[in-house]
């Protein structure tokens, strides 16, 4: 607790919320536009968070960096492992990646995907479809981030259960006569 002398009294100091947003290997410039405007910040800011890490991946667009209002925002292009990110946000906002996706989701976090529908065939939105189907995530496009920021409801996801590989080994060694 901490004494806060302009209102006499101890107060409860809040436990800072983290939000990653990663564009995994690709260019996803207009998901990290989106986190150029203050205005995102500002809403993040206001659903409590108090820092956001951008992944940016090969693409050229710059996200605010440094202290807008309440919340630190850094960004940095590559990590060789981006998991201590992840497991150190309480929100993840995610290009549509199956990859990223499931590691997210395999860490227990909230996910937000971000369809790319520049993207061929945008095969992106399958996935998130399904995904939000089963109540495991949200998804939206770049336009749409903002508002879907505002209105979604994280207690109303459902937690995602991680697959179990030795099923599916042991169906392997049972088809081709192992066991």
């Amino acid at each position: 607790m901490a004494y806060d002398s302009s209102a006499g009294n101890y107060m409860q100091k809040q436990k800072d919320k983290n939000v990653f947003v990663t564009v995994g290997t690709t260019a996803f410039d207009g998901l990290i536009n989106v986190f150029a405007a203050e205005e995102t910040i500002q809403v993040l800011e206001e659903k409590g968070y108090t820092s956001v890490i951008l992944q940016t991946g090969r693409g050229i667009s710059e996200p605010l960096s440094g202290q807008v209002g309440k919340v630190t925002v850094q960004h940095y292009q590559y990590k060789p492992n981006i998991q201590e990110d992840i497991s150190s946000a309480d929100l993840v906002i995610s290009h549509a990646g199956a990859g990223s996706c499931l590691e997210t989701l395999g860490a227990g976090k909230p996910l937000l995907v971000v369809i790319n529908s520049e993207l061929m065939g945008n095969h992106q939105l399958e996935l998130a479809k399904q995904l939000h189907k089963d109540g495991h995530i949200y998804y939206c496009d770049c336009g749409s981030l903002l508002q879907t920021l505002r209105e979604i409801n994280l207690d109303n996801l459902k937690p995602f259960k991680k697959g179990d590989p030795s099923k599916f080994a042991a169906f392997l060694d049972t088809k081709m006569g192992f066991s």
